[in-house]
């Protein structure tokens, strides 16, 4: 333990600032933080002594250095969605996600970071019709260092268009520090210059594999098919130059050779014309049938993915799933099939010839092939999400356990049927689905792994599974990566001789096995069913999670403390934990004491609440639910009193507010706004109280009017005469705030949303307790155990009552309360008929056909709010910000929530700095002359983060527009 200990001290003296506090929380040696991070998607528990975060390859050469001087091995990873076990280590891992980000795309090359994620390269592709080769179905989680690391291929990769056909460089850092650059002919000279006895070896390997006809042979017969068992050794096969040799053999190396920080793939065509149909059989015989049919015809047909009953019995139940799936029966399966081209007519060529072809294999119900792109994504978005989605389905405190496999297609069928037969022998109610057209073939079982008979079972059926694929001269990892689930069966399914030849080559990248190790190359036969995660029941809402990670990317505490992902994995461990007998180990005593105390910290108060990980989770889990819950749970009576005397007294609240805010705003001016932010983050730190933000809004004066606000000019093309009329209900946080004093616009919203239907033509109606009305959000942290806490059933009834039953649309200021009232309404059934715009909706939607605009010549900052995001409401920001400019529109896509929350920018600051800190860089290179979102709290940390005044949509859009009217 001494030799980690030494390694730690050293890293935190390039991790940690000088006055010793930690840089963006770059290294993690707590437990709760060390478990957390040993989570990833595979079966498999490894809990790392520590957790290192570098941030560019010179601190990674340093960290590979201290690796070699204290002999302690290095697992590189980046999202963590790995399958097979690659992505988990017990001794240090370093994770390159955070600011590893860059990427420079042109029509013929595009250069990523390994953190990058897939579908962000392709998005930077988009505009010159290109995307990256590779397309897993984690396109949307996966970052380009695993994709490249595990040639990772998917749908409609195949073999032609994986890493290993498409890559042009690479930047790697080796176990003696040098940066290899295949891009610099310079740096390749300086590295053959440098490493003659490493390049003698590897020329020494390539030889003998071209001295081995029947070797070379298999070798080039293996990797025609898709293969990521063992290293790349078609790379010698296949090239004489060295660069060439060195740019392929890292490929499907899951990190052991070296880091690899940086890649450059060429792209390849992204069709604009995609037609897709999905083709039901009555078996999976039939459709093996179809499969070989489009096999012949890889060249018309760039996707076809099967997927068996019990796949389609998962997904039957989700919303807008075609009709045929409530038609099928026990053994029935169908094959998605994707057709594409740029030119309609070879497209419609394609599709004659295919359906043609196909007519001699009967399906259940024609086929049928649809162009529109809606109906297209569904399909893809299920069968992208089917390994989360069918894990759904798993029992309670089961393990999920998906494994990939490819055969030639001529033996595609018996390959199946035989993983059929090993589920029935094995007992185990396994799925069955993949890339057809490729010949690979996914599964997934759902073990008890704490019976031991089902443990056992686990254990004989991979061991008879490879069997099987090796006696069809199969692939026992077909892009996956062969993580420690198949490093056992590396030399069984490849031989001796090209064993002992990936033995060799992880010896001269890495002689003293600190590259991680047991992935790929392992002496221990049994490491796949050891170190496997502890199974465990859990609560209803977050019992499905397989913790794949599909999740992290849109938290805003990913970066500071814990992902949804971990956040669930940290929750089960503690109540696995508690579930023990109380005379259990003193050790897992400890442990629970641990996770327990901080997880008040790191998995409650840095939640943010937004939900953003159901958006994006193909089962919708929530994991903001755990936060919520405990908090209901700790809620003393007083707190409770104090919750119900603000419920039933928002008036008295709000006035109560202002003087605070007015409070602030003294101590602003008195101080200043840099001083007094610093001075009450300070105080923040000690005391917990919360902080004043150099953009403090000031306290609003506005009188509101509680009857209508009549318009003095109609528009006579309204359709309907309640159109000329909107009920505005005003947020209590906008009945509090107006901007902050270095806003350009200093009116407050209410003012300006008037202006706005003024010139629309449309009449603005207050509710007439309006200053007693709220959506109930601030209160979700006590109304589990007493929902009458909660001020929304005032406001519905109130607003039901006004709204003539619901003929009078109702618009709301801040789209955070805005998002809550409609999701109110899906649980209270006699409200469903309120007509509930956000205001930015209500903007784009109504007001603006009814608007002359006189649009800026200046560039546009913006930010869609994690409650348009969900609710889809983003676009209307997007288009009122274009309309109203002839500049730039910019965004960061990447930012999903600001981590403000409501209260938390003032009570957790370093949550919202955190989440902000992407968009942060991306506004300072981009520098737009204005910004604008749609929620007035959120608006304050962009502001703070950005040093702009940041201000609701409707402000730029009442700047530049006219009422059509007066001007004609």
């Amino acid at each position: 333990m001494q030799n980690y200990e030494m390694f730690a001290q050293e890293c935190k003296e390039f991790l940690f600032d000088q006055n010793g506090t930690r840089r963006d929380y770059r290294i993690y040696d707590s437990y709760i933080m060390r478990f957390a991070y040993g989570v990833d998607a595979s079966c498999y528990r490894y809990i790392p002594k520590l957790v290192l975060k570098p941030i560019n390859e010179e601190e990674v050469q340093r960290i590979i250095m201290l690796s070699n001087a204290y002999n302690i091995p290095l697992t590189f990873r980046g999202s963590g969605t790995s399958l097979s076990g690659q992505a988990c280590s017990d001794s240090v891992l370093v994770v390159c996600m955070h600011k590893w980000q860059n990427i420079k795309a042109s029509a013929d090359s595009i250069w990523c970071d390994c953190g990058v994620i897939g579908v962000d390269a392709n998005n930077a592709l988009k505009p010159f019709g290109k995307k990256i080769g590779p397309d897993p179905a984690t396109i949307n989680n996966a970052s380009i260092g695993g994709i490249f690391s595990n040639n990772s291929s998917g749908m409609c990769c195949g073999v032609k268009q994986n890493s290993y056909h498409t890559i042009k460089s690479i930047r790697v850092i080796l176990h003696d520090g040098f940066i290899l650059d295949t891009s610099d002919s310079k740096n390749v000279q300086e590295f053959i210059n440098t490493h003659t006895d490493m390049i003698k070896e590897i020329l020494a390997l390539r030889q003998e594999i071209l001295d081995d006809k029947a070797l070379h042979k298999e070798i080039h017969r293996k990797f025609a098919i898709k293969n990521t068992t063992g290293y790349a050794l078609n790379s010698l096969s296949d090239f004489e130059d060295i660069k060439d040799i060195l740019n392929h053999i890292f490929i499907g190396a899951e990190g052991t050779l070296g880091f690899v920080s940086r890649v450059e793939y060429t792209p390849v065509k992204d069709y604009a014309l995609k037609a897709c149909a999905l083709l039901f059989y009555e078996n999976l015989s039939l459709a093996a049938q179809a499969i070989e049919i489009l096999a012949r015809n890889d060249d018309k047909v760039s996707a076809a993915e099967i997927m068996d009953y019990a796949c389609l019995k998962a997904v039957s139940a989700l919303d807008g799933m075609p009709e045929e799936l409530t038609k099928i029966t026990q053994e029935n399966c169908c094959i998605l099939i994707q057709i594409e081209s740029d030119s309609k007519e070879i497209l419609d060529s394609h599709l004659s010839h295919i359906k043609a072809e196909l007519e001699c294999v009967p399906t259940l119900f024609g086929i049928h092939f649809s162009f529109d792109e809606a109906t297209q994504a569904k399909w893809w978005k299920i069968r992208k999400g089917l390994l989360p989605i069918s894990a759904g389905t798993k029992r309670r405190g089961s393990t999920v356990i998906t494994e990939d496999i490819c055969f030639e297609i001529p033996n595609f069928a018996k390959g199946i049927r035989g993983i059929q037969k090993l589920f029935a022998e094995y007992e185990f109610e396994g799925i069955i689905f993949g890339h057809a057209l490729s010949g690979n073939v996914h599964f997934i079982i759902t073990p008890l792994l704490s019976d031991e008979k089902e443990r056992n079972n686990f254990a004989l059926f991979m061991d008879k599974m490879v069997e099987l694929v090796v006696a069809l001269k199969g692939s026992t990892k077909a892009e996956h990566g062969t993580g420690r689930m198949m490093a056992p069966f590396v030399e069984q399914e490849w031989g001796e001789k090209a064993y002992a030849l990936n033995k060799r080559i992880k010896h001269i990248f890495d002689a003293k096995n600190l590259f991680n190790p047991d992935v790929l190359i392992c002496e221990d036969k049994e490491i796949h069913i050891k170190n496997l995660k502890p199974a465990h029941s859990i609560d209803d809402y977050i019992e499905s999670c397989m913790e794949c990670g599909f999740c992290e990317k849109v938290c805003p505490s990913k970066n500071i403390t814990l992902t949804p992902r971990q956040r669930i994995a940290v929750y089960r461990e503690i109540r696995r934990l508690e579930s023990l007998d109380h005379k259990s180990a003193q050790e897992e005593q400890e442990e629970l004491e641990l996770l327990r105390k901080d997880y008040a910290y790191f998995g409650v108060a840095t939640c943010a609440t937004c939900s953003m990980c159901a958006s994006i989770c193909p089962l919708e889990i929530d994991s903001a639910k755990i936060a919520i819950n405990i908090k209901n749970a700790n809620a003393s009576k007083g707190a409770s009193a104090i919750a119900r005397v603000i419920a039933n007294n928002m008036d008295k609240t709000t006035q109560i507010a202002k003087i605070g805010v007015s409070a602030a705003n003294v101590g602003a001016t008195l101080l200043g706004n840099n001083v007094l932010k610093k001075l009450t983050f300070s105080l923040n730190k000690i005391l917990h109280t919360p902080i004043v933000p150099k953009y403090m809004p000031t306290k609003n004066t506005y009188t509101l009017q509680s009857k209508i606000i009549e318009s003095s000019e109609k528009t006579p093309n309204v359709p309907t005469p309640n159109a000329t009329s909107v009920i505005y209900l005003t947020s209590c946080l906008n009945r509090v705030f107006a901007p902050p004093i270095q806003a350009k616009d200093k009116r407050p919203i209410q003012a300006v949303f008037e202006s706005l239907c003024k010139k629309a033509g449309i009449s603005v109606i207050y509710p007439k307790n309006i200053a007693k009305m709220c959506c109930g959000k601030a209160f979700k942290d006590f109304t589990t155990k007493d929902p009458s806490l909660n001020p929304i059933h005032h406001t519905l009834k109130e607003l039901l009552e006004i709204s003539d039953n619901g003929n009078i649309p109702i618009v709301c200021d801040h789209s955070a309360c805005s998002g809550e009232l409609i999701e109110q309404l899906k649980q209270f059934y006699d409200f469903t008929k309120l007509q509930v715009y956000d205001m930015s909706v209500y903007a784009h939607d109504v007001l603006l056909p009814h608007l002359h605009i006189t649009p800026l010549n200046e560039s546009v900052g913006i930010y869609a709010v994690c409650s348009c995001k969900k609710h889809a409401w983003a676009q209307s920001i997007e288009h009122i910000a274009a309309a109203c400019t002839t500049n730039e529109v910019i965004t960061h896509a990447q930012t999903y929530c600001c981590g403000f929350a409501g209260n938390k920018g003032f009570s957790t600051p370093q949550l919202n700095a955190s989440a902000l800190q992407g968009l942060q860089e991306h506004f300072k290179k981009t520098s737009p002359t204005r910004m604008y979102a749609s929620s007035s709290t959120c608006e304050i940390g962009l502001s703070d983060s950005t040093n702009h005044a940041w201000q609701h949509i409707i402000y730029l859009l009442d700047e530049v527009c006219q009422s059509k009217e007066v001007l004609s």
